[in-house]
């Protein structure tokens, strides 16, 4: 049985899609699916290569028994195009660039992560680095959200 393998994306790879793969992680691994998933994260833009995941975001999962600290970031690469079976964007912004750049058969790849969110009311996850703590849960808890219902949809 080959792995589904599942890309998150965000700009710079230090908040949102690094909380997303530990989550969704996390999440496979609570829920005894974690050898039928590869796991990645990446951002668009090139900002912070090699480093860990903000010590906001750490604390937030920390807090929540999610561990961030073996992530490092990393810039999308066109070849992820061909490797991965879903990529989840985690905003519209995020959303546009895969999709400017993606070949038009990988096309049905690029979502946004929250369309697996069904209850929740936003389509992006904001980007909690400006802001406070309470950002960093506010992404956490949508993170969480979208992870079991992509967990879900994919494994029907």
């Amino acid at each position: 049985m080959s792995q589904i393998k599942v890309l998150f994306v965000c700009m710079g790879n230090i908040c949102r899609s690094p909380t997303a793969e530990g989550v969704f992680v996390n999440l496979i691994k609570d829920l005894g699916t974690a050898e039928r998933f590869h796991v990645d994260s990446a951002g668009t833009h090139a900002y912070h290569v090699g480093e860990p995941p903000d010590a906001r975001a750490q604390h937030t999962a920390r807090q929540r028994g999610v561990d961030l600290s073996f992530i490092r970031a990393r810039k999308f690469k066109q070849s992820d195009f061909d490797e991965f079976d879903h990529i989840l964007a985690m905003d519209s912004d995020n959303l546009s660039i895969l999709l400017n750049a993606c070949p038009s058969e990988h096309q049905h790849k690029v979502k946004l992560f929250l369309d697996f969110a069904p209850d929740r009311h936003e389509t992006d996850v904001p980007d909690p680095y400006y802001g406070g703590q309470n950002g960093f849960e506010h992404v956490f808890d949508l993170v969480r959200d979208a992870s079991e219902g992509f967990h879900q949809s994919v494994l029907k």
